[in-house]
């Protein structure tokens, strides 16, 4: 028994204002059923959301999702223009307004005896808050900075990690830059050394990299929160192959990001580039991104192997001449006919802007080469198609000549077999009739002297067939006698001209003159039915 087939599962997430929905259906759903669903979950009422971010434009609400032809995963977004933003929105554009602010921090160096003077853009983080939410006086603030001495009686911790203790202080006066600081600034803002971290991004001998990726993505959502994209589960030739091998439709760019927590602009491009909302659509919606953590050697050189089998030895190599502080990358590759290419590399020191026109940049490169295979890919199955057509016109027609010889085959085989029992039946008939006919008394004379009945006889052709018989021969003799001449007493009646009577219902063994046949008669033949 054949097994039944899985239906395709769809991945969506559907963003609302400052909300975010993610929703997995099965492709035989509507566009009205995603609608219900998000009334439940972001209570707007079906009637006043519209649904976008639909690739093909909008749709009605019953239009079934397999018939969009849709990736594995989708961004969209609602839009209510007849439901006024509320006062938390307001306050979320202020917010935002604020993480644009540049901020200086003037922080004094209490061991060093010195001041610097360091400039941050409010969505700068301190360890997980950004400038613009730490309550901190715009734009300038006073902040002191030594190592924080340990109590006494404290247990010794088993691993050495840099502790800096930050003291706000608003009285100041103005200070010169800082070129140098005694703490670095993955200290200062959260990043710190890796041997400081609980957990790392990636396990370094994990079995498979299915388990590695799960793991990754975890420890990527502990560490970033929940927005981030969406991390394809899975090898990188299975990446690869979900990207650029199904239809030239569906493909799409290859995003491959690699972490590095010795770097310290590990945190700030995580939490802000890889998590903004802006980049996570795009990368969702464009892009299948897959991760990988080189933080250690083991997992670095285990990468290195992957991309020197799938893209080859010069993306390796472009990758082995980045150094640590230029991670984490985001390699932009796009899948061709015989080769995969590297359209960008993008470093860490970026800004969510720039990241932005860079993955735009290499979306118009990928859909001018798209809309080329797509081309290609129509032309070629329109031929394909034809041909089809024409080998199934052609089978149709051996199929039909087949048919037809087969059938004038038949016809002949029955033809000649009721012809051979034609002849057999006529050459039975002959060689009954020549028994009969050899069979037969002698005509007696008219002079010799006995009673004799001379009969003629009609048949159906209008010939007349006469005889002398001795008024003591028997009617078989007579029935004999007409069948001998072709006419066998199975087919046909003999009958008298008047009165009418049916001579071969009468008894063979009579005689001729017992049958009133005497002296002469006229008898016809007829059918029987």
């Amino acid at each position: 028994m054949p097994e039944k087939r899985q239906p395709r599962l769809l991945n969506f997430r559907v963003e609302y204002r400052q909300r975010s929905v993610e929703l997995v259906l099965e492709e035989g759903n509507t566009v009205g059923e995603i609608k219900q669903i998000l009334e439940t979950e972001l209570g707007v009422p079906v009637s006043k959301m519209q649904l976008k971010g639909w690739k093909s434009g909008d749709v009605s609400d019953s239009t079934v999702l397999r018939s969009l032809h849709l990736p594995k995963n989708n961004s969209l977004y609602v839009l209510t223009p007849d439901i006024a933003p509320t006062a938390s929105t307001s306050k979320n554009s202020a917010l935002q307004d604020s993480l644009n602010q540049n901020f200086l921090l003037v922080i004094s160096h209490r061991e060093a005896q010195r001041d610097y003077n360091l400039n941050f853009p409010g969505s700068r983080t301190i360890q997980e808050m950004t400038l613009a939410l730490s309550g901190i006086s715009y734009p300038c603030h006073h902040l002191s900075v030594c190592r924080r001495s340990s109590p006494a009686n404290a247990q010794e911790p088993t691993e050495e990690c840099a502790d800096v203790h930050m003291i706000s202080d608003s009285e100041g006066d103005d200070y010169e830059d800082a070129s140098e600081f005694g703490v670095d600034d993955s200290e200062m803002f959260g990043v710190g050394s890796s041997s400081c971290r609980k957990s790392p991004m990636m396990p370094e001998n994990s079995e498979n990299e299915t388990d590695a990726l799960i793991h990754f993505t975890s420890e990527f959502s502990s560490r970033y929160g929940e927005t981030h994209p969406m991390f394809f589960i899975g090898s990188l030739e299975a990446a690869s192959q979900e990207a650029f091998h199904g239809k030239a439709r569906d493909r799409k760019l290859l995003a491959i990001y690699l972490h590095n927590d010795d770097s310290v602009l590990s945190n700030v491009f995580c939490s802000q580039m890889m998590c903004a909302d802006s980049i996570v659509s795009y990368l969702s919606q464009n892009f299948i991104t897959w991760a990988w953590d080189v933080t250690k050697e083991a997992n670095k050189s285990r990468l290195l192997t992957m991309c020197t089998r799938h893209f080859g030895s010069v993306v390796t190599q472009t990758i082995r001449t980045y150094k640590t502080d230029q991670f984490p990358l985001l390699l932009i590759v796009m899948g061709k006919r015989t080769s995969n290419e590297v359209l960008n590399v993008i470093q860490g020191n970026t800004t969510v802007d720039e990241l932005m026109m860079r993955l735009m940049g290499a979306m118009e490169i990928f859909t001018a080469q798209q809309q080329e295979d797509i081309k290609d890919e129509d032309e070629r199955e329109a031929r394909e198609m034809v041909k089809r057509e024409q080998d199934e016109a052609y089978r149709l027609s051996l199929e039909a000549d087949r048919k037809k010889r087969e059938a004038q085959e038949r016809e002949e085989a029955e033809q000649f077999r009721l012809e051979q029992m034609r002849k057999e039946q006529e050459e039975e008939k002959e060689a009954i009739r020549l028994s009969l006919e050899q069979a037969l008394p002698p005509e007696p004379d008219e002079e010799s002297g006995e009673q004799i009945s001379k009969l003629r006889i009609r048949t159906p052709s209008g010939e007349f067939l006469e005889r002398r018989f001795l008024g003591s021969c028997k009617l078989q003799v007579l029935f004999d006698f007409v069948a001998s001449k072709g006419y066998p007493f199975e087919e046909f009646k003999l009958l008298t001209t008047f009165p009418r009577r049916n001579i071969t219902q009468l008894d063979p063994g009579s005689t001729l003159l017992e049958a009133k046949l005497f002296p002469q008669e006229t008898l016809f033949l007829e059918a029987k039915e």
